[in-house]
């Protein structure tokens, strides 16, 4: 399926490769406007032209360079942002990195927190940064990137796995602020992306990694990895009036058959379906547990 955004314009960080610029294509191609970020000037500029030029007549194509982990950056890339577009519909935190790999008391701390800066902290100043404008016209998407970091251990990968969790839970609690006011605030896990971050595992090496993490990032890159195109779609839709109403969940670009969502939003919008909770044993079919 194909969903339309034109009219409608977004903030992508992050977008100067891999999925951010993957989802920045599917916007506009999409018939979006687009302001892209990212830290390095060159490549988000780069990235630009190469978006631009997808772009159909009356689309507008912008980026700014921003550091989304410094509050004052974020809220300078969101007040441009609004010079250039004076209506927002949608902010895509893609910007995060995999930080510091090793055991935990031998990585670098100042790289483990830096990660927790980029990963959350960017992903919260930018949120904030929007809310007043969403509130204001009483509508608005914000898609945030998770992945498998959230919903499994990453042991020696403990930065990006804590981090990812943190922003999951703080969507859904966002979400729950805002669901009355027209905002609806998701995140989504794209699959295992061929991208550099894949690179950046394998050239870390078993020895940091661990065995088994690096053996499953070698079969990842032998087999292609995700479709890129499938997570940047999720994105897409998460950004259209089809996902109107769908908040506060985490949702799987390969494995939830997202397309079919818009059917079942009053069921997803009563239930647990799609978010983190607690297992307890009678999840798994256990007669223990429960205080009598």
């Amino acid at each position: 399926m194909t969903y339309d955004l034109k009219g409608r314009s977004a903030l992508i960080t992050g977008a100067n490769q891999g999925f951010g610029l993957a989802v920045a294509r599917a916007y506009v191609r999409a018939g979006a406007n687009v302001m892209l970020c990212a830290r390095n000037a060159a490549k988000l500029e780069k990235a630009r032209e190469e978006v631009a030029g997808l772009a159909r007549s009356g689309q507008v194509v912008e980026a700014h360079p921003a550091d989304v982990s410094l509050p004052a950056e974020a809220d300078t890339l969101v007040r441009r942002t609004l010079e250039r577009f004076p209506r927002l519909h949608a902010l895509v935190n893609n910007a995060g990195i995999y930080g510091p790999k090793g055991l935990i008391e031998d990585v670098d701390w100042k790289e483990w927190t830096r990660a927790v800066e980029i990963n959350v902290l960017g992903s919260v100043y930018m949120a904030r940064a929007v809310i007043p404008h969403f509130k204001q016209h009483r509508y608005g998407k914000i898609v945030q990137l998770s992945g498998g970091g959230a919903t499994n251990p990453l042991p020696r990968i403990s930065a990006y796995a804590a981090s990812k969790a943190a922003i999951v839970r703080f969507a859904e609690t966002l979400a729950e602020e805002v669901r009355d006011l027209g905002i609806d605030v998701n995140a989504i896990a794209p699959g295992a992306l061929n991208t550099a971050m894949l690179a950046e595992v394998l050239a870390a090496g078993p020895e940091k990694v661990g065995r088994e993490f690096y053996d499953r990032a070698l079969r990842q890159q032998a087999d292609g990895g995700a479709p890129v195109e499938k997570g940047a779609a999720l994105a897409v839709f998460l950004a259209s009036a089809e996902s109107d109403g769908i908040t506060g969940k985490l949702i799987s670009a390969v494995w939830d058959p997202w397309e079919d969502l818009p059917a079942r939003r009053e069921e997803l919008r009563t239930s647990d379906i799609y978010t983190l909770r607690r297992i307890v044993p009678k999840d798994r079919g256990k007669t223990w547990g429960d205080r009598t």
